[in-house]
């Protein structure tokens, strides 16, 4: 039977100056799998405006559009962040408060989703409020699925005690440097480690996975550390990077490949995005291969 994946969370417009493009952690790992072949749905909640009209016709051209779990709010408006770069292109975000995602509400087809998928992928930032991060809760609660947390912190937009409850929830934990520091603790080599082993002992997860950006990535899973170097590439932008690592990570998983093959894919795909503008990029043909 086909494996399915269940992306809860933001859907949000990027702004880049006068440029606009769909995005939100969630969405991203779910457009990424469906590129990849993956079955995958999307949850979330637009504004009932033009931005939110248009993000569903955006969603319906990426089959990443499902009726009943897209919901609609009559009173918030549809996000939109504004991206900047740095001299090294990396991104940096301004998140306006409240809008549609912050108000995701429980509803059957929602727990309907949740109890028929394999995995489900969940981040920080729609957790930032009470509404979203209670609906999350149920979902989790509900569900048998693997269960993978996307730590995506976005200052000011987040609280320790609700990153680390939602860390003791997951299967899998996905994070970057900068998160990991704040996590599990800074270090390199061993130390580093060695923190990764302390963290798991605390939260329990199966498998953690921590990227570096141009520096590739590192993974623990079933008790062992696996690496990758990454793939030296010139980059655009920063912006999905992460997201597309973990889509191709998921991907992989569900196929039953082993790690250091997943690994190197993931640093491959994900640098192929720092290439191109935006966090959804189109793939060529072959970097599937």
């Amino acid at each position: 039977m086909e494996k399915q994946v269940l992306c809860f969370g933001e859907v949000l417009w990027d702004a880049f100056g006068y440029e606009k493009t769909a995005g939100g952690a969630p969405m991203n790992v779910a457009n990424h799998l469906i590129q990849q072949g993956v079955k995958a749905q999307f949850a979330s909640r637009v504004g009932n405006d033009r931005s939110g009209r248009e993000l569903i016709l955006n969603l319906q051209d990426r089959r990443l559009y499902f009726d009943e779990l897209i919901q609609v709010d009559e009173k918030l408006p549809t996000c939109e962040v504004t991206v900047e770069l740095d001299a090294n292109k990396q991104a940096s975000y301004i998140i306006p408060k409240p809008v549609s995602w912050d108000n995701i509400q429980v509803d059957d087809a929602f727990i309907n989703a949740a109890n028929n998928t394999d995995v489900i992928v969940f981040g920080s930032l729609a957790n930032r409020g009470d509404v979203t991060r209670n609906t999350l809760r149920t979902l989790l609660e509900e569900s048998n699925a693997t269960k993978i947390f996307d730590v995506n912190l976005r200052d000011p937009h987040y609280e320790l005690a609700t990153i680390e409850l939602l860390a003791a929830t997951a299967d899998v934990i996905k994070m970057n440097e900068a998160e990991a520091s704040l996590l599990i603790g800074g270090g390199r080599g061993k130390k580093l480690q060695q923190k990764i082993i302390e963290f798991q002992k605390t939260y329990h997860n199966h498998t953690i996975i921590i990227t570096r950006g141009p520096e590739g990535a590192m993974v623990w899973h079933d008790e062992q550390f696996y690496e990758h170097p990454g793939v030296k590439v010139e980059t655009v932008d920063t912006v999905g990077a992460g997201d597309s690592f973990l889509a191709t990570f998921i991907a992989g998983m569900l196929a039953g490949q082993p790690i250091p093959q997943i690994l190197a894919k993931a640093c491959h795909i994900s640098a192929y995005v720092t290439t191109q503008r935006g966090a959804n990029p189109v793939y060529p043909k072959g970097l599937l291969d």
